[in-house]
């Protein structure tokens, strides 16, 4: 039997003073409509929680602090682009208002979305003003709403379930999406942009009345006067395919297709989610459960269901505790499954059978299905830039200026170009050639897996680097593991620069989350393919003990690894007590022994990944030996100077 549960009209007595703003807000209004026009640096701390439902973050560039003087203020901007789609229309604004009013750079986020950073106040409403009309938006981009919905990026059109991911990460985009009329008052001065009309059933949906779910009388009739406890995050994605990582979002919807490629429905996960702190052992990583299968004709009742469990039990009180992951923890799947079942007046159905799941990151060139191409760049901490001979930043203007290429951001703060005429196959890499742009078949696996999220100096929650460090972190992993002996091995590394888990650190083989200036906790044993988490290993590892930390690690891996055993596989399986015993009694001098040079010398060079790569072809194709291409290539060389 489904109860229908009671109305939530407010929140418990006792409530985060978060709660209190949201309620003396107007539906996200003020103080933000009031402070927008004042001749200030910065908004008071109420238009700053606001300001986060209208997408944008204040900060301060801690590089430029100086004592006795104000800080140096400025915003973030996040777009709300479900599924990561960003037209070239809206790419090309994004690139004109970085160089106009931001840092000169555009951040891709692990949500699939965009940030420009550096926007002053006095900015700001001309820049948001200039996404909306460019067929952009950051409403729910941040905030305690519906955050980005994530679908995995690759752009198949012979692969049917891969559209539906697409279609349902903007049609639920569409159905949780605010009714407040803020965000057009606010930044169009109550002009309302031209924006495409939801699919028909999403309107429908958002028009229904439904006991216990819908609040009547309200601007918001979904979300009330307060909104979510927290963020919510949701994420769809189709059989086998781990590119968004599900098992860390509040809701996780996969695709199922019947006999003929068409939509039955979704298998439903929920309860997942990364953010914690330091030293609060009550705050938790958790992986989203399976908890059932629901027909395609009622994904739309079941995802309010879910949203409205969460805004009427998620803690008001206490934040730290206030996402649906703790609802899963405290309740259990099976209460919460109950629970979410008298929202929606119906049980819901047995989980449907899934393959195993599979990271990817679409990198390289594909065909489509339709005759046509998308091309997978990666993007070293998502930072689009130009920097030296590195011209990324120049390059994707170019090609979008001659080709308006729709584009598709990776959960893996990666870019995807689609719509690619065979034809125009060529010159487009030959662009991305010329600015010093990396294939994917010449990127260290290292630093392909990585993530890392922006932390200093903008971000306020950082307590030390993360993006700035990480590729100088990625080449000491590199070196320490030839050193070791295992030149061709690759782990999923992420880093952040505090414990919420922007980059997904709890999901890596090696995770670095900042604990203190310049030190890290180091979280190890989680599936390459991010199905299973980490755990913590170590507490506040100073960033200089990295090679005497990890040195050990890497030579039991070696020695007691099995055959094709990933790191962190091997370190889940053999446990952390094993790990910290190996540790404690491991001699490096016996590793310095075996790489010193002995009666018959044993020079070590390193060459880069990719020339390696290129001189294994070469040999392969005239049958040599590689050594004997190297020492002719380097006496000729040698010669040639004399």
């Amino acid at each position: 039997m489904v109860t229908t549960p009671p109305r939530s009209i407010s929140p418990a007595p006792k409530v985060s003073k978060v709660e209190g703003i949201k309620e003396r807000s107007h539906a996200l209004r003020e103080p933000v409509a009031t402070e927008i026009l004042q001749d200030t640096t910065h908004f008071s701390e109420d238009g700053i929680q606001i300001l986060k439902f209208h997408g944008s973050y204040q900060q301060d560039n801690r590089d430029n602090r100086v004592k006795g003087q104000e800080k140096d203020y400025q915003f973030m901007l996040r777009t709300r682009s479900p599924g990561g789609f960003i037209p070239s229309q809206l790419y090309l604004t994004l690139d004109r208002l970085s160089e106009q009013y931001g840092n000169h750079t555009l951040r891709v986020t692990t949500r699939q979305a965009f940030q420009i950073h550096g926007i002053l106040k006095r900015n700001l409403k001309t820049v948001l003003a200039e996404m909306i009309r460019n067929m952009g938006s950051t409403l729910g981009a941040c905030g305690d709403i519906n955050r980005n919905v994530m679908a995995p990026p690759a752009t198949y059109k012979n692969k049917p379930a891969y559209v539906y991911a697409k279609e349902y990460a903007d049609w639920i985009a569409d159905l949780l999406a605010p009714h407040t009329g803020a965000y057009y008052e606010i930044w169009l001065d109550g002009e309302k942009a031209i924006t495409a009309e939801p699919h028909p059933d999403v309107i429908a949906a958002r028009q229904r009345t439904r006991e216990g779910v819908t609040i009547p009388n309200n601007e918001e009739p979904l979300y009330g006067t307060y909104f979510m406890p927290r963020k919510f995050k949701i994420a769809i994605t189709v059989p086998g395919d781990n590119s968004v990582d599900l098992f860390s979002q509040d809701v996780s919807l996969v695709v199922i297709l019947n006999d003929r490629d068409e939509l039955e429905g979704f298998n439903v996960y929920a309860g997942g989610g990364l953010g914690r702190t330091h030293n609060k052992e009550e705050t938790i990583v958790r992986a989203a459960d399976p908890i059932g299968y629901v027909d395609k004709d009622d994904i739309y009742d079941l995802m309010q269901a879910i949203l409205a469990t969460q805004r009427d039990h998620g803690d008001r009180a206490n934040r730290r505790h206030a996402r649906m992951k703790y609802l899963l923890h405290d309740w259990g799947v099976d209460k919460f499954r109950e629970t979410v079942e008298g929202y929606f007046g119906k049980p819901i159905q047995p989980f449907r059978p899934l393959p195993e799941f599979k990271y990817e990151d679409y990198l390289g060139w594909h065909d489509q299905g339709d005759g046509k191409l998308f091309l997978g760049i990666s993007i070293e901490n998502g930072r689009v830039k130009d920097e030296g001979s590195f011209q990324l930043k120049t390059a994707l203007r170019e090609i979008e200026e001659k080709f308006a290429l729709p584009i598709r951001l990776t959960p893996n703060h990666n870019v995807i170009l689609s719509e690619i005429d065979p034809a125009n196959k060529d010159e487009i890499q030959g662009i991305l050639d010329r600015c010093g742009v990396k294939k994917e078949t010449e990127i260290d696996p290292l630093v392909r897996y990585s993530m890392a999220c922006p932390a200093l100096p903008t971000c306020g929650l950082a307590v030390t680097e993360s993006e700035r460090i990480m590729p100088s972190i990625l080449d000491r992993i590199r070196a320490l593991l030839n050193k070791v002996g295992l030149p061709q091995e690759s782990l999923v590394t992420r880093m952040t620069g505090c414990p919420n888990g922007c980059a997904r650190p709890y999901l890596a083989e090696l995770g670095f989350v900042g604990q203190s200036p310049n030190a890290y906790q180091i979280w190890l044993g989680a599936e390459p393919n991010q199905t299973r988490l980490s755990a913590p290993y170590l507490d506040n590892m100073a960033i200089d003990d990295l090679e005497v930390t990890l040195e050990p690690l890497f030579i039991y891996f070696k020695q007691s690894r099995l055959p094709e055993e990933s790191f962190g596989d091997f370190c889940h399986r053999v446990g952390f007590e094993a790990l910290r015993q190996f540790a404690a009694t491991y001699d490096p001098t016996v590793l310095e022994e075996k790489i010193a040079p002995t009666s018959k010398p044993r020079h070590r060079i390193s060459v880069r990944p990719e020339l390696y790569q290129r001189l294994k072809d070469m040999a392969t194709e005239q049958g040599k030996p590689m050594t004997e291409l190297v020492n002719a290539a380097i006496e000729a060389y040698l010669n040639g100077l004399l």
